[in-house]
């Protein structure tokens, strides 16, 4: 059985500097309650020789699963980039110098992408291959600047990658879903899976899929566990094991 790199980017409220926002302090912690992938670090456990990378701080801070130039990255059109500015409505939520932005990048987005590559490197130079779970939640009802506003309802949703994503592992997915009685999005609402520069579209022997759970599975409207909490962590666990 292959050990796994869980990276796990939206679990945390943790705001490290509430000095750029604009919103008062309670606002922006709503925003942040209403962005984060909570409790994303309990249902994905994994097992004792798996690595997670997690960031310590709230995506409405840094954002690293964005890319770290706004030219590139389609949700900064939204300012919502790796440096949040706007919230999911459109209100401004920050302001931002180039110098404050590139300190948040140089103290969060840039270290966490550097474990995320050292992780990566030490799985391939030890058993050959690198194996990632991108680890995210998403809502029921789509984010107002989500990309994706149609109105099917999946229960998960995988994301893959063309050069990253074997096609056993998505023919895997649909089995284990379907079987356990779940409705499964293929990039649908959310595609891609995250793969660090350094082996994007090199190196075969990193492998990445995306795993995304809706809240309403596992949580309540207050943001509380929900009831099917122990439940849901087992089926995304014994979808993790199928990776092995």
């Amino acid at each position: 059985m292959m050990n796994l790199i869980l990276h796990i980017p939206h679990a945390s409220l943790r705001i490290p500097d509430y000095g750029q926002y604009l919103l008062p302090r309670d606002a922006v912690d709503t925003e942040a309650l209403h962005l984060t992938d909570l409790y994303t670090d309990e249902l994905f456990v994994g097992g004792h020789h798996d690595t997670a990378i997690q960031a310590d701080f709230c995506r409405v801070y840094c954002d690293v699963e964005r890319f770290d130039n706004d030219a590139l990255e389609p949700m900064s059109k939204f300012g919502m980039g790796a440096t949040y500015v706007q919230c999911d409505d459109g209100r401004q939520l920050r302001s931002l110098t180039p110098a404050e932005r590139d300190a948040i990048m140089q103290t969060c987005y840039f270290p966490h992408h550097k474990r995320l590559t050292e992780a990566v490197d030490a799985a391939v130079l030890q058993t050959g291959e690198a194996i990632i779970v991108d680890c995210h939640s998403f809502p029921d009802r789509p984010l107002q600047c989500s990309l994706y506003q149609g109105d099917a309802k999946f229960d998960f949703n995988i994301g893959t990658d063309t050069f990253h994503t074997p096609a056993e592992w998505i023919e895997a997915s649909v089995k284990f879903f379907a079987n356990h009685g779940f409705r499964l999005g293929i990039d649908e609402p959310y595609a891609g899976s995250i793969v660090p520069i350094k082996h994007y579209q090199k190196d075969k022997r990193v492998k990445s899929i995306m795993l995304e759970v809706n809240r309403n599975l596992y949580m309540n409207k207050d943001y509380t566990r929900g009831p099917r909490f122990a439940e849901i962590k087992d089926v995304i666990n014994g979808f993790l094991n199928v990776l092995r």
